[in-house]
């Protein structure tokens, strides 16, 4: 399995240039078995790291171009009279896959994002009274632009909730941005990648990250952390219970990832930001991450 996550990562980097980080917090988010939310400024490869991920995979991929004409039955799927056989047949939406990109999902208006809620936290479908299953594993990752303001909508506390972690790719450097020009002459492009990783290997890592050792002190340190957001003068709204678990579950995915099968507070001071500040709501435009940085630095390290 080592060889196996080594193996993903390389392809990852084939296409994906200087990203390190950003690639380790996207695997995070997949083998903790939750959600990732890529948000940057437009150009900076978040959409090429989710579909070189989707290529990696040996699973199904659909994506989602969110606009504000977008329905919710467009994601979801939805009924069509047959005329042949006089009944009504289901018709899957684009989340009927293993992997679902979500681009630009702040293009899409309230109510058509309000169709991933059910789907990213039961992994459920339910169209006219009926639930369906998706297939499993099940992972969405969705991009947004954050400084772009025209034609969006910001995403409601309860959908920010159901991501795991959010990240940000940043801009490159000198050296990578050249090579990332070189590339285009003998780079590979994303259509050329093969898959590394089965879905049922997925699932066996998925098991693997959850029985990663988190000793009692540790979990008290998360819990303390938390908790914290939510007694702070200058946040409105603190993390919720799905926050604690989920990062948590984060931590025993770095761990892995990293070689150990136990984690240590550095995993948990990493990976803190990535997974409380989208969803926490800071006072007056203060920033989330100097606040979750600020209850770092206050609190003991076991």
């Amino acid at each position: 399995m080592r060889e196996k996550i080594d193996a993903l990562t390389q392809n990852l980097n084939r296409t994906i240039v200087g990203k390190t980080e950003a690639i380790r917090l996207v695997l995070v988010a997949l083998l903790g078995g939750g959600h990732a939310l890529l948000e940057d400024v437009p150009g900076v490869g978040k959409t090429l790291l989710a579909k070189s991920l989707a290529r990696s995979l040996d699973g199904t991929f659909q994506r989602l171009q969110c606009t504000p004409d977008l329905l919710p039955t467009d994601i979801t799927g939805t009924n069509i009279w047959n005329p042949k056989s006089g009944e009504f047949s289901f018709m899957p939406g684009p989340v009927f896959a293993n992997v679902v990109l979500a681009d630009e999902i702040n293009r899409a208006t309230p109510r058509t994002q309000s169709a991933l809620l059910e789907v990213m936290e039961e992994q459920q479908v339910t169209v006219d009274g009926v639930s369906r299953l998706v297939p499993h594993p099940f992972f969405v990752i969705a991009t947004q632009n954050p400084v772009e303001y025209q034609g969006t909508f910001p995403l409601p506390e309860a959908q920010m909730d159901r991501f795991m972690l959010s990240l940000s790719l940043g801009y490159p450097g000198v050296d990578e941005e050249l090579e990332m020009l070189q590339n285009l002459q003998h780079g590979i492009k994303v259509g050329d990648l093969q898959p590394c990783l089965t879905l049922a290997e997925v699932a066996e890592l998925r098991e693997i990250c959850s029985q990663i050792k988190v000793e009692t002190v540790l979990q008290q340190y998360i819990l303390e952390l938390v908790r914290s957001t939510r007694q702070d003068e200058e946040i409105t709204l603190g993390v919720s219970p799905r926050g604690t678990v989920a990062l948590h579950k984060a931590t025993q995915a770095l761990a892995f990832l990293l070689g150990r099968d136990y984690a240590i507070p550095d995993d948990v001071k990493f990976l803190a930001p990535h997974v409380l500040c989208h969803r926490l709501i800071a006072r007056g435009g203060r920033s989330a991450r100097s606040i979750v940085d600020r209850l770092l630095r206050s609190l003991p390290i076991p």
